[in-house]
């Protein structure tokens, strides 16, 4: 009776409109998550477990097009209006791994896109915070991420060149539009031994997965791999921009 009681009192204080996102869920959906993990991610190599568990527990399919829900799982990215995309699963699963997430840390995300890449975050660190400059976006990827329950998410609409200052230093950075050079104001907002971890090269050819790591008034680069992702707006394709 006392258990009955609890769990009445649960349903009765969870916001109406919320819920967490396992009741959003279809055991159909589960199992493609879980082989989606098996054949795109662990077998090329990805093991962290934390990583591994967040791709498994976000419902990619609630951020993608309702006619595109057969290729939610599929292992290649997916329009989602506004010229952009939803990263292909490897590609987010290999982003996360490289920034080494712990559960202190706070994370700041250039290019919120669909809200995908903040909801795996949420479930490895402290606080997200995430920029998208197209509004479209920004409004329906804000609004998905509270409906399911990301509590520990924070979007704004805006130029991420520029970052969040009032919100820095960060753990770490992660930008998921190309860019031709590494922004220094991203960098400055940085905290001593944090990561930034972007696509870098032509935002019209193929880039470089690269990650930076902050050392004092140092940072070395590691690139990862070879990648293809869309440009990044804004102040980063101005000619003569400082």
């Amino acid at each position: 009776m006392k258990m009955l009681a609890s769990a009445l009192l649960l349903i009765v204080l969870l916001p109406r409109g919320v819920l967490p996102a396992e009741r959003l869920d279809s055991p159909e959906a589960v199992k493609a998550r879980d082989r989606m993990v098996r054949a795109q991610i662990e077998a090329r190599g990805i093991s962290q477990p934390e990583v591994l568990a967040a791709l498994r527990s976000v419902p990619r399919h609630r951020f993608i097009p309702e006619n595109l829900l057969p290729a939610a799982y599929d292992d290649h990215p997916l329009p989602i209006g506004e010229g952009q995309t939803i990263s292909q699963p490897y590609i987010v699963a290999l982003m996360t791994d490289a920034i080494q997430a712990k559960p202190s840390d706070r994370v700041l995300e250039i290019g919120t896109g669909s809200g995908y890449q903040a909801a795996v975050l949420s479930g490895l660190v402290a606080q997200v915070y995430t920029i998208e400059i197209k509004q479209p976006l920004f409004l329906k990827a804000q609004n998905l991420l509270n409906k399911l329950g990301y509590t520990n998410v924070e979007c704004r609409h805006g130029d991420g060149y520029f970052g969040w200052p009032e919100a820095a230093p960060f753990d770490a950075i992660m930008i998921t539009a190309a860019v031709d050079h590494i922004p220094p104001p991203l960098v400055k907002q940085l905290r001593d031994g944090g990561r930034l971890v972007l696509p870098l090269g032509s935002p019209f050819g193929y880039q470089n997965l690269v990650l930076l790591t902050k050392r004092g008034e140092d940072v070395s680069v590691k690139q990862i791999t070879g990648v293809l992702f869309v440009p990044m707006t804004g102040h980063a394709m101005q000619k003569g921009r400082p």
